[in-house]
């Protein structure tokens, strides 16, 4: 992309074409103290209160700056590698290559927790691990005074649900959620009956004495892209039908529609729902519901095999970071007779993990 002057007019040419550059869009951009706080980098000004029709009376075009007066007498300089950045519309997180993984995946992206972890590059490197993968583990994190809530503050804001600020995971009398009992639980993503489903879930392991009881992941991004590979019929159907999720308990009803497979506006992977104790059907003609039902049997199937799945113990200490919008997560069964197994969980959304990234990439100019 290139910056070019003409006639007290600014161009950006790209990919061979030539447009101009609003004189208006310009004038919103303009920088000295008089017009943007230093602290807050926050405008002074309302652009909605800038009466008439704006435009060029001078500028001037060096390698790294543009200086512009408007006919207003507001002079600024801009730098054109800012306004190149913002003409690219990119969003950083998403150029973020997703690597495909299965079960043969050996790295489990482990990270030695210390106290300063929150603003060292070991955290940035491992957010950038996590927007690759899906997730990484915290290892040797504090199990006292519900550490949790101070690592997901650090890194953002909790998201709270029904469930609390944070929830207790272990087996227990009368449970609201299979989660608290020492039964096994198939792959499946969480709250997927809330709108917006929480984006990220922290499990941190506090006590953890059975046998059973490990920890499973699987990539809903490997499989769904092998499913549309293979089944493209059964990707297409999953992608367009909407289906009721439902969670119900004596204080709230909660529930939501959505794709079990969700794609952003260029068709690209964007999320999976998968729980099948929580989803209902909509009545369709049966020819329809027979391609549906085969395929999220067949999804289900993948999810399920043990080509795709990781298994492993979590220790005490450990602290797992898990994408609940790409991956599936579940457990083998234990015996709660044999110890006890304690974990702790809350979620967090996308904007803390984008926000700390943004702020450590500044931090260390990368």
């Amino acid at each position: 992309m290139k910056i070019e002057l003409f006639n007290n007019k600014v161009f950006f040419k790209k990919n061979g074409s030539k447009k101009e550059i609003h004189p208006f869009w310009l004038r919103e951009r303009v920088n000295g103290e008089n017009f943007v706080d230093k602290g807050t980098q926050q405008r002074l000004f309302d652009p909605t209160e800038i009466k008439g029709n704006i435009e060029i009376t001078n500028a001037s075009l060096s390698e790294k700056f543009l200086d512009i007066v408007f006919n207003d007498g507001v002079e600024t300089k801009l730098t054109i590698q800012s306004i190149i950045n913002e003409f690219s519309n990119n969003n950083e997180f998403k150029i973020i290559e997703k690597i495909k993984w299965d079960s043969s995946l050996n790295n489990l992206n482990n990270y030695e927790f210390t106290s300063n972890i929150f603003e060292e590059k070991k955290m940035y490197d491992a957010l950038i691990t996590f927007y690759k993968y899906g997730f990484v583990i915290f290892k040797k994190v504090p199990v006292e005074n519900n550490f949790i809530i101070n690592f997901a503050n650090s890194i953002g804001s909790i998201r709270r649900t029904n469930f609390g600020e944070y929830f207790n995971v272990k087996s227990k009398p009368n449970p609201n959620d299979l989660a608290y009992t020492s039964l096994p639980l198939a792959p499946h993503t969480d709250n997927p009956y809330r709108n917006p489903v929480p984006c990220i879930q922290l499990l941190h392991c506090i006590e953890n004495e059975v046998s059973g009881g490990y920890s499973t992941l699987v990539d809903g991004y490997t499989v769904t892209q092998k499913l549309k590979i293979d089944y493209p019929d059964y990707f297409k159907i999953l992608t367009e039908i909407k289906v009721r999720y439902q969670f119900v308990d004596q204080d709230v009803v909660l529930e939501d529609w959505s794709e079990m497979i969700k794609l952003d506006e260029y068709q690209n992977f964007k999320q999976v729902r998968f729980s099948p104790r929580l989803d209902f059907v909509p009545l369709m003609d049966k020819e329809k519901l027979d391609l549906y039902y085969a395929a999220r049997n067949k999804i289900s199937e993948l999810y399920n095999s043990d080509k795709y799945r990781l298994e492993f113990k979590l220790a005490p200490g450990d602290l797992l970071m898990m994408d609940n919008y790409r991956l599936l997560h579940g457990r083998t069964s234990y015996d709660a007779n044999e110890g006890n197994r304690f974990l702790q969980g809350c979620y967090i959304d996308y904007d803390s993990t984008e926000g700390k990234l943004k702020h450590l990439r500044r931090k260390f100019k990368i």
